[in-house]
């Protein structure tokens, strides 16, 4: 693995072929490690969708792709992945996405980086700071139980108003997933402090080289989130 790890953000279609890379990893992992072989985040169509941004982990040569994460924007073109998800278990998801909700969605990481805190930490973290570029005011998140405590550390709230206390058995009938909603992206009224301070610091600075302490140690991350054209 490379010594450097670089995580980047760009509009989907003007990278096709870091999308397909993304998107092929992220495939791989969820049949091969949890049988699952469609899921809504999984599909294509926002390859081609210009209001979902792609934050990719990469080697330094950007041609070795270790995980990602999408931020779709709800535009009435793309359905958020929430909304396929769960719609049919319930509609209120439907009145709950306007203009100004995203999702976080299409969140992996792959077993060369497992244990690093690229998934758990980074991506995370990353996806919320890029919400100061955006013109949205909400951003929904259906979790696994694991993710579940990391959307909180994030900000993110279950979103009690769905489901059953915000429970849903997705995408099998033996899987859990949370709705969780957060509210207020420029403030993160709910993060925990130091992730709060460290979401600041990148929302401060899209582009910069920093040191990251995760589960395994210390390592280098390039970040490249700076959205061009962009303005909130």
């Amino acid at each position: 693995m490379s010594d450097l790890i670089k995580v980047r953000a760009f509009i989907a279609p003007e990278d096709p072929e870091a999308c397909m890379r993304f998107y092929e990893g992220h495939s791989k992992l969820l049949e091969i490690h949890f049988g699952i072989a469609k899921i809504t985040s999984g599909n294509v169509d926002w390859i081609n969708h210009k209001n979902t941004i792609v934050i990719i982990v990469e080697d330094e040569t950007g041609t070795k792709t270790y995980g990602g994460a999408r931020v779709q924007l709800a535009d009435g073109v793309i359905p958020l992945p929430i909304e396929t998800a769960i719609g049919k278990y319930d509609p209120k998801i439907y009145t709950d996405v306007r203009p100004g909700s995203a999702e976080i969605c299409g969140m992996w990481n792959s077993k060369e980086v497992a244990g690093m805190g690229i998934g758990s930490l980074i991506l995370c973290r990353v996806a919320v700071a890029l919400m100061s570029q955006l013109p949205i005011d909400q951003v929904h998140v259906l979790c696994a139980p694991i993710t579940t405590r990391m959307g909180k550390r994030v900000g993110a709230v279950i979103d009690t108003s769905l489901g059953n206390e915000g429970i849903f058995y997705y995408p099998k009938d033996d899987f859990i997933a949370t709705a969780m909603i957060i509210k207020d992206v420029d403030v993160l009224s709910s993060a925990e402090a130091r992730e709060r301070e460290l979401m600041f610091e990148l929302r401060k600075n899209f582009n910069q080289l920093r040191t990251e302490t995760g589960p395994k140690g210390n390592f280098e991350v390039y970040y490249q989130l700076s959205l061009p054209g962009w303005e909130k």
